[in-house]
């Protein structure tokens, strides 16, 4: 329901594959319709030929030399967090990246990051846990920082700890959904009084190939390396690597204090499948719920959402099982006028635990720039949905979006194996002659 003080977003900070690190490159990604896509990195201690010969075995589906791989991954600067460089090579990257992510959110929303020190500051983070480093038990050099370093509970413990921050430190692991749980539970926690302000997004770094190979085996991964979300052509997903970041207060503070407010949390929402076909599979029905859910909380109707960033990983099953769920809830609209869908995994690939925080972040800057970017390899849209009679519109090229009532409100989609769902619903003001 419409709150008078809702939670809004007053900074952000991404990083994603092709070295993108601020939202103006990020944006540009998008717009120049660009994929992100690389090699394999070679410079991580990866048996990177292994793992393209063991993927011709019998039961395993070919692995292509193409991932969205972050090329700062193994950049950081231990001495300006406080930190000695045994323990930062000890330190899962992923700790690395939201860390620096975290400052520089909290700076783009005008804070000095060590003004925060002692108040009371949440601090909610999505993240998995990806085999950094040597195992625990293995005596070697990194011994005695390995626990904290590849620690999944660190990765927020090490932003809170070095901002000293008094409010809640969580990282919430709900596999591939994370980034959006953990936004959803920042937002309550900020609404409940928890923390006068939070940190909260997504981070993901692997560690090793293992996603590469696992997904190999299930026969989930791309045919040729290309993720093509809600495409007729669809094979399957592609691995990434990213980070999003938000800051996130009720609105009256933000005011107050002079900040400017990106976007206004209209609603977010969270269920499970429970029980489905097989442990990893996603639930319609679920979705369905989820997304009606999220729509009478904002207090809004379907036809008031002008975007929707779904979470499309390109597998055949995920995407029937999304696109159906968005019809049936966001499709009954006359033709030509409902919603514009899209997934930027097509320009990055599926960055996992990062993917809503990406997701959302490419809602704030098209509502922003008033214009949807195109999803990429879509030769012909999926035939799931009658999409002309369904209302949805799949953006294939830049388009259009015009403000309604003085905002445009879009929302962002995500799903992990873990069956969790969740769902955001953003309104942003139209200030498109203002940068993001």
């Amino acid at each position: 329901m419409h709150c008078d003080d809702p939670v809004v977003i007053v900074g952000m900070a991404i990083e994603a594959p092709g070295g993108i690190d601020t939202a103006d490159a990020y944006w540009a990604l998008l717009t120049e319709e660009r994929e992100a896509l690389g090699h394999f990195p070679t410079d991580r201690g990866w048996s990177v030929r292994e793992v393209f010969d063991g993927s011709h075995r019998d039961g395993f589906k070919r692995i292509h030399d193409l991932g969205g791989f972050l090329s700062s991954a193994g950049e950081f600067d231990p001495a300006f967090f406080g930190i000695s460089p045994r323990e930062a090579v000890a330190m899962d990257p992923q700790q690395r990246v939201a860390l620096r992510l975290a400052w520089r959110a909290i700076e783009h929303s005008g804070i000095n990051p060590d003004d925060l020190a002692g108040h009371d500051v949440g601090c909610y983070i999505g993240a998995s846990g990806l085999e950094y480093g040597p195992a625990l038990s293995e005596f070697s050099h990194h011994s005695g920082h390995l626990i904290t370093g590849t620690s999944l509970g660190v990765i927020s413990g090490r932003i809170a700890y070095t901002l000293d921050l008094a409010g809640p430190a969580l990282t919430v692991d709900t596999s591939c959904s994370s980034a959006l749980t953990a936004f959803h539970t920042a937002v309550h926690a900020v609404r409940a009084g928890d923390c006068d302000l939070a940190i909260t997004g997504g981070v993901c770094v692997m560690g090793t190939p293992g996603y590469f190979v696992e997904f190999s085996k299930q026969h989930a991964l791309s045919d040729d390396g290309r993720c093509r979300p809600y495409s007729a052509h669809a094979s399957g997903t592609v691995w990434a690597e990213g980070a999003a970041m938000f800051v996130v207060q009720r609105r009256s503070r933000a005011l107050a204090d002079g900040r400017r407010v990106l976007a206004e949390v209209r609603a977010t929402a969270v269920n499970q499948d429970g029980r489905t076909v097989g442990l990893t599979a996603p639930s319609g029905a679920a979705q369905t719920r989820l997304f009606q859910k999220a729509i009478g909380a904002a207090g809004i109707s379907r036809e008031d959402v002008g975007m929707i960033e779904g979470h499309g990983t390109a597998t055949r099953l995920g995407d029937r099982t999304e696109l159906r769920s968005l019809a049936q809830t966001y499709g009954a609209t006359p033709p030509g006028t409902g919603a514009l869908l899209g997934s930027v995994k097509s320009n990055v690939g599926h960055t996992q635990a990062a993917a809503g925080g990406l997701g959302l972040a490419k809602v704030l800057l098209a509502a922003r720039h008033a214009a949807v970017p195109a999803t990429l390899h879509v030769d012909a849209a999926s035939r799931e949905i009658h999409w002309e009679e369904q209302g949805l519109r799949l953006a294939t090229t830049l388009t259009p979006w015009p403000a309604t009532g003085g905002e445009r409100v879009g929302a962002v989609s995500a799903f992990g194996m873990s069956g969790t769902n969740a769902h955001v619903i953003v309104a942003v003001p139209d200030r498109s002659d203002e940068a993001a």
